[in-house]
């Protein structure tokens, strides 16, 4: 979509007696859920985000003068970087004041706890955020609950002691929600859906007994996708080449990086595939979070013949076999190389995780941003990377992009979604 009134997919401006349901974003990070909902014709009203960088980003695209799409962010609720339960705690009146109002409460709970690439432990403080979002369920009553999260959400936890399991945490939320809501489930993946990246999903939704709907929320969803995806003139393919094969060095002049001394970033000359032209999406003049990172010589060349040899070996966009880390004395489990003619693999906060199919050297945020399906005109606010300790306090700009939900992916979904949700506007608010 370009400037301008945000409009349906077949023209129809939203607003002015067009249906918009409206929704609130929980768990919201850098608003790759919302900017989805907003482009599939939802009405956020607000989002609740706790970390300062991801709600500066938020702030920097969805609540300055002259932003694409904004929420109605309601008076009684700062714009700041908040918890749920510090929401809760604060604005209970207020959130009950909205029950029955609401047509869907979307989010993903913190996923760390849960994900398979780290240690998963059914201890883990974040996991305690999906009963904070049982919590908010419960206040505002929405009519839809969408939820996100990683694909190990669906995985028993190993018990520390004695063997066995304990149930996973994607069927203790249905049980939970299976009273007062009919829950449908499904692990998708966004490569499935014209994302230029693999990234499989638990996608939940969760609809209102009392309104006697049938289910059948994600269903269909071949639909959605066929139409969103010609709206933007693209396939039901998107490869890594197609996806960024403009932001290449070769491609394009260097200067230095503007918000960061030192450093150089990439310009931009113009788009070359459709997909490119989609994620332009009317932008013009300079691209942002394009700083590079500072390879010396020698990490180059070691690039250079990791490239190299995932060609040979045919491990583009997998690991990097034990004799091959053996043969360059490499101990990281998780590096890998792009394949220019597939979707990537899952992006992940850590920026040498993945390197380009050509470039000896690893991606800008800009890119990972491109592989998430994030428009250009899309900023990132705060610090680039961190570490150490600060990684559970932190969430910086390659942290931000990589625990986003693909815009493009929750723009087919809310497109599936708002259909579904016509019914449910239509029917009696719950007051409760």
């Amino acid at each position: 979509m370009l400037n301008g009134p945000a409009k349906e997919r077949d023209g129809t401006e939203i607003g002015s007696g067009a249906f918009a349901p409206t929704y609130i974003d929980v768990f919201a990070g850098c608003g790759g859920l919302s900017l989805g909902l907003h482009r599939a014709g939802w009405r956020g009203l607000f989002a609740i985000e706790k970390d300062a960088f991801a709600f500066a980003t938020l702030q920097a695209n969805f609540l300055t003068e002259g932003a694409r799409f904004s929420y109605d962010w309601p008076s009684w609720l700062p714009q700041q970087p908040s918890t749920v339960e510090g929401v809760i705690a604060k604005h209970r009146d207020q959130l009950l004041a909205l029950r029955g109002k609401v047509d869907l409460l979307a989010g993903g709970p913190p996923c760390q706890g849960f994900s398979s690439a780290g240690r998963r432990r059914a201890d883990d403080p974040r996991n305690v955020m999906v009963d904070r979002y049982l919590e908010l369920v419960e206040i505002v009553q929405p009519k839809v609950i969408l939820l996100e999260n990683v694909r190990g959400f669906t995985l028993d936890f190993k018990a520390r002691a004695g063997g066995g399991t304990r149930e996973n945490a994607a069927a203790q939320l249905s049980r939970k929600l299976s009273e007062h809501y009919e829950v449908e489930a499904q692990i998708l993946r966004a490569c499935d859906f014209g994302v230029p990246q693999n990234r499989p999903r638990f996608i939940l939704v969760g609809t209102r007994k009392e309104l006697g709907l049938e289910g059948g929320a994600l269903a269909d969803l071949r639909v959605s996708k066929a139409i969103v995806l010609q709206g933007y003139g693209l396939g039901a393919t998107t490869s890594a080449q197609d996806a960024i094969s403009d932001l290449e060095i070769g491609r394009n002049d260097l200067h230095p990086c503007p918000d960061s001394t030192g450093f150089e970033a990439i310009g931009y000359t113009g788009p070359i595939t459709p997909y490119q032209r989609a994620m332009r999406d009317g932008h013009e003049g300079r691209t942002s979070d394009t700083r590079l990172a500072k390879h010396t010589p020698a990490i180059r060349e070691r690039f250079a013949d990791i490239i190299q040899m995932c060609r040979e070996e045919g491990r583009s966009n997998r690991q990097l076999s034990p004799e091959m880390r053996a043969k360059l004395g490499i101990t990281k489990m998780a590096t890998r190389v792009l394949d220019a003619a597939l979707p990537a693999p899952t992006v992940t906060s850590m920026p040498d995780d993945l390197l380009h199919y050509s470039e000896p050297r690893t991606l800008t945020v800009r890119e990972n941003a491109r592989l998430q399906s994030f428009p250009d005109w899309f900023v990132f606010k705060g610090k680039y990377t961190t570490g150490g300790h600060r990684r559970r306090m932190e969430v910086p700009r390659f942290t931000q992009v990589a625990n986003a939900v693909p815009p493009l992916f929750a723009e087919i979904l809310g497109h599936r979604l708002k259909n579904h949700c016509l019914r449910v506007s239509l029917a009696p608010a719950q007051t409760g």
